[in-house]
């Protein structure tokens, strides 16, 4: 399947779709932007650099052909910090990152990694083999260190952002602040991918071709639960001209039909959306996107009328719960009235919103879920996503937590949905949960579309999208013919 050449280095990823059943079933694979970001720093500055993608991998020795064709002198993981399945730090993709280690390691490779779970696991990083673990933002700190190791340019103590272990005893040098000026970056490796096959997936699967950008890097805001191990609590930006040169390269090199803009806050600084969408009419950009952002942003400077001018047809909100008892308990720093506010203009707009749902919080009761569950069907999104809560080291809803913690710390794939802390409800009650709500939303929907047909009324533009890109929830939700 691969034809490189020889190269000194040799970068790739820990998420094999495979190993991720439900994202398997789904095909809706996007390549790994930090990673391909990481690659693009180190081509820049003249370094022979390979790709080895596992995404559509069946077992991790396949990376073994990549090994010996290349002969690297260094066997890079840096998995994409930008992918919220990435940030789980899944175990089944925590064990073929082990397993990669092992085999770089035969071919004498000085393994570096870069990742949340490594971050948050290095000891077990460093006993499996690796060298050096990368803490932060990956690009700069893996650049010294390469020019260290293939140069010798530097000592490794004045590297900052990096763990590395001497004597038996681990080491970590500063802290390594985070890039302010993201337009200085180059944009990300993508000829180093086989875009083709992202896209033949997409097609076969949805009917439509989807590629990930990111506009912006971090976070500014306290969820208590979210961890930030890669970007931190800052938030640094992009500047719209930057992102419509990279959207119009896309564009002519890939043809793609849809965008998601995979930041954790899509247009936080002020007047940033306005400016994007100024740009995307003068380029005559004509495209389709999805973004993710807070319901009180999105009440700000009439920015859901400048994302529905841009092309924005999808809003994921944290809306989390229906609960303010518990939103606040989460640090969320929004309110149940502004989730109503935001989700109904969103519609008035045409732009579909959709929800990210979490159950299982803390002292979360029978009240506070059927509060969440109110506010799901009286304001019926346009799709959901539903989560338990998830305690994640280095995170303050982690230390509130673990002593009630059963000893397991990480979902294996993305659907288990199991609950790691003494919560409310016994074992499985919260995939139960899921699955009864799912189910119904589902139902929901498609009688709304019955509805519309039996009054004669012809489908709105949203209703054609919900059966053009979910087809499948569509049939499985049917009302049966008893």
């Amino acid at each position: 399947m691969y034809n490189y050449p020889m190269a000194e280095i040799l970068i790739t990823h820990s998420y094999f779709l495979r190993f991720d059943p439900k994202q398997w079933k789904a095909q809706n694979p996007y390549p790994p932007l930090a990673t391909l970001y990481a690659a693009a720093v180190l081509k820049q500055k003249s370094f022979d650099v390979s790709f080895h993608d596992v995404m559509f991998d069946r077992s991790t020795n396949e990376i073994t052909d990549s090994l010996k064709k290349n002969k690297p002198k260094l066997f890079v993981i840096c998995d994409d910090g930008f992918n919220y399945l990435t940030k789980m730090c899944l175990t089944n993709m925590r064990e073929a990152a082990f397993e990669m280690i092992k085999i770089a390691k035969k071919f004498g490779c000085t393994v570096i990694v870069s990742s949340s779970d490594s971050t948050d696991h290095s000891e077990e990083y460093f006993n499996t083999g690796a060298d050096f673990i990368i803490v932060g933002e990956a690009e700069q700190t893996l650049l010294e260190l390469t020019n260290h190791l293939l140069k010798n340019e530097k000592n490794l103590a004045e590297i900052d952002g990096l763990k590395y272990s001497e004597n038996k005893n681990q080491i970590s040098t500063k802290h390594r602040e985070n890039i302010k000026d993201l337009d200085l970056l180059p944009f990300p490796a993508w000829d180093l991918a086989d875009i083709n096959e992202y896209k033949k997936r997409w097609i076969k699967s949805s009917g439509y071709f989807s590629l990930n950008m990111t506009t912006t890097r971090g976070c500014p805001y306290k969820c208590n639960w979210c961890a930030k191990p890669i970007y931190g609590n800052r938030y640094n930006s992009r500047s719209p001209e930057n992102v419509i040169e990279e959207i119009k390269f896309l564009k002519e090199k890939y043809h793609f039909d849809h965008i998601w803009f995979c930041d954790d806050i899509f247009g936080l600084k002020p007047g940033w959306i306005n400016k994007f969408s100024e740009l995307v009419s003068e380029n005559n950009l004509q495209m389709n996107f999805k973004i993710q952002c807070r319901a009180d942003l999105l009440l700000e400077e009439e920015n859901i009328k400048a994302l529905a001018r841009s092309g924005c047809d999808e809003v994921w909100i944290g809306a989390e719960s229906g609960s303010q008892k518990i939103l606040d308990a989460m640090e969320k720093g929004i309110t149940t009235e502004q989730i109503h506010e935001a989700t109904n203009l969103l519609k008035k707009n045409n732009i579909n919103p959709c929800f990210f749902l979490q159950f299982g919080y803390k002292d979360e009761t029978g009240s506070d879920i059927d509060a969440t569950m109110k506010m799901l069907f009286e304001l019926m999104p346009h799709n959901i996503g539903i989560s338990v809560s998830y305690p994640l080291p280095g995170t303050k809803f982690y230390e509130t937590v673990k002593a009630g913690m059963n000893g397991k710390t990480n979902w294996k794939d993305s659907d288990e949905l199991a609950m790691m802390f003494h919560s409310s409800y016994p074992k499985g009650f919260y995939k139960k949960l899921q699955r009864h709500i799912h189910k119904k939303f589902r139902r929901k929907q498609i009688e709304e579309v019955f509805k519309l047909l039996l009054n004669g009324q012809s489908f709105k533009p949203e209703y054609v999208k919900k059966l053009i890109r979910y087809p499948f929830y569509f049939l499985t939700s049917m009302p049966s013919a008893e």
